[in-house]
């Protein structure tokens, strides 16, 4: 399935920023050169979440292990462009499962563990899967079960399989072949709908073709100092851009091993730098505040191979990007990103300066400015008034990034009006976040904000819109929003703040229930604080006031 316009192909391949190669080849050169190499090594707590042992496999044990289950994929019946939905936790098996369908020509569309039937009824939907890979549980969660339901009123599924079930395939190399060389697997095909949430109330499906993913990890590559057999730790969700694009794809393409991690537990994590000599990993911004502040907490860190960190999904905070540079000899990396492929990246390559990189990007794409990492001559960005559509070149005014590129998405997958309002009329993606130009030289980016109205949870998206109106479908609800107020820790947690109807009273933990059991939504998209009023503020037009209720919120 090719969704990119054949004349960008033309153009992206004419600039060289577009090839032949798939993302399964790298698997192949990994194989040939590093075969007995350590590959991939499930977290120790693995039991805790996921049934099955830890598994430790090289780079030939990976082979066997895609192509059993590439083998178990056939045998159901799948072929090239048919799709699989996958819901599972950072486990060794999740990798595999992308190589595998990588391989067949199958897409692959993985979704956050946290969805539940509210999300997955629309990505069910809009994607009709023949077939959902997931666990028999994650956590506590029956998720085989889960979706097993969900498959009696979507008739495009044809099996629910636990992962663990693709174990006891025999493998059928030549059947593998055979398919190969029936169903090439072309660069501009298809290869993940990953999922991501904005303004419009629902979750989007993002397509991404091979190239379009691998114009990316070059950038995490370059400026982590990533070598050939490096040791990365993973502990971002490996389901969208953050785990595919900054761990997944490195992976790959330096030959590493890649270490698990999950669910996030601050000791684990710590435990598998040390023990695992990780050279790079990423962390949350209130992570690296957390290790910052508490030196005892980097013992046995300190002058071991770790060298560099990335982070991104929140403002990082520059005495903390200075610790970890002039204590621990560790850059930090902040990035900026997108489902769509918009993407930023201040590293010490190009901002050695620990203060600028806490807190801005180089203006990669911008005529003027020359940049160490090869992503600048690539890609064009600027800054555009919402109000006026003008172009901003000053410093001090904010404007909306767009950006555009080779790792630029080309549309929601089936979704032509929610693409054409995403494209301004240049072809340039519009991100919907704010940023304002500064520096010495004018040569800077920094965040300022949000143009769309979504709450960032620890790296979450959160639609306000989705979660107003089933707010609005409570009984008890006159009038609703949502607003965002600020957290340490996950840099924003959710409020909801409604109206009830007459001689009626509400109570948070009501409202959770509710959302919970009746609407059966995502666990981290639920209130966290509830603040009930009146009546909501408004302006002379009818319009919510948000800013004063982020304010009350705050407060």
């Amino acid at each position: 399935m090719i969704l990119a316009p054949l004349d960008r192909i033309a153009d992206y391949t004419a600039r060289g920023w577009w090839g032949t190669r798939r993302i399964q080849d790298w698997l192949d050169d990994a194989v040939r050169t590093r075969p007995d190499a350590e590959a991939l090594v499930d977290a120790p707590n693995r039991a805790e979440f996921i049934d099955g042992a830890p598994m430790r496999l090289t780079w030939r044990q990976v082979e066997n292990e895609v192509e059993r289950l590439a083998t178990r994929l056939l045998d159901l019946g799948l072929g090239k462009d048919d799709i699989v939905c996958v819901q599972l936790p950072n486990c060794v098996e999740l990798p595999i499962l992308y190589l595998a369908c990588a391989k067949l020509g199958v897409i692959v569309t993985p979704v956050p563990v946290q969805y539940r039937e509210h999300e997955l009824e629309h990505i069910l939907e809009l994607t009709k899967p023949r077939v959902v890979v997931t666990a028999q549980r994650i956590l506590r969660h029956r998720h085989a079960d889960m979706f097993r339901s969900l498959a009696r009123t979507q008739p495009s599924v044809q099996a629910v399989i636990a992962i663990d079930e693709a174990r006891a395939v025999p493998i059928d190399a030549a059947r593998i072949a055979l398919h190969e060389r029936e169903h090439p697997v072309d660069a501009n095909d298809i290869f993940t709908i990953c999922w991501t949430s904005g303004t419009e109330g629902v979750p989007k499906g993002v397509p991404r073709s091979h190239n379009e993913w691998l114009a990316i990890p070059e950038n995490i590559i370059l400026s982590g100092g990533l070598t050939p057999g490096c040791h990365l730790l993973n502990a971002f969700p490996l389901v969208n851009m953050a785990g595919i694009a900054g761990q997944f794809l490195p992976w790959l393409l330096t030959a590493a091993k890649l270490v698990m991690h999950h669910p996030f537990i601050l000791s684990v994590f710590l435990d598998q730098v040390r023990r695992e000599q990780i050279d790079y990993t990423v962390a949350a911004p209130t992570i690296l505040a957390t290790l910052a502040q508490n030196p005892e907490l980097m013992r046995g860190i300190e002058g071991s191979r770790l060298r560099a960190i990335g982070s991104g999904g929140g403002p990082l905070a520059e005495w903390t990007v200075r610790v970890f540079t002039e204590r621990y000899k560790i850059d930090v990396i902040n990035y900026f990103g997108t489902n769509e492929g918009a993407s930023l990246t201040a590293s010490a390559l190009d901002l050695p300066d620990p203060g600028l990189r806490a807190s801005c990007f180089p203006r990669f794409g911008v005529v003027g400015f020359d940049w160490k990492l090869p992503v600048a001559k690539r890609v064009s960005t600027r800054l555009v008034d919402p109000d006026t559509g003008l172009d901003i070149e000053a410093p001090g005014r904010p404007g909306e990034l767009r950006a555009k590129g080779p790792a630029i998405f080309s549309g929601y997958y089936l979704s032509p009006e929610m693409t054409a309002r995403s494209f301004d009329e240049r072809g340039y993606y519009c991100t919907g976040d704010l940023f304002e130009i500064v520096g010495e030289r004018a040569e800077l980016y920094r965040f300022v904000g949000r143009l769309k109205d979504i709450i960032v949870r620890g790296g979450f998206n959160i639609s306000s819109e989705e979660l107003e109106a089933l707010l609005l479908a409570h009984p008890k609800v006159r009038e609703a929003a949502i607003v965002g107020y600020p957290d340490d820790m996950l840099g924003e947690r959710v409020c909801a703040v409604v109206a009830v109807k007459d001689g009626m009273s509400l109570d948070l933990a009501e409202l959770v229930a509710f959302l919970r059991t009746e609407k059966k939504m995502a666990s981290y998209k639920l209130p966290e604080k509830l603040l009930v009023l009146e009546a909501l503020p408004r302006n002379p037009v009818g319009k919510v006031l948000k800013r004063d209720l982020r304010v009350a919120a705050a407060d």
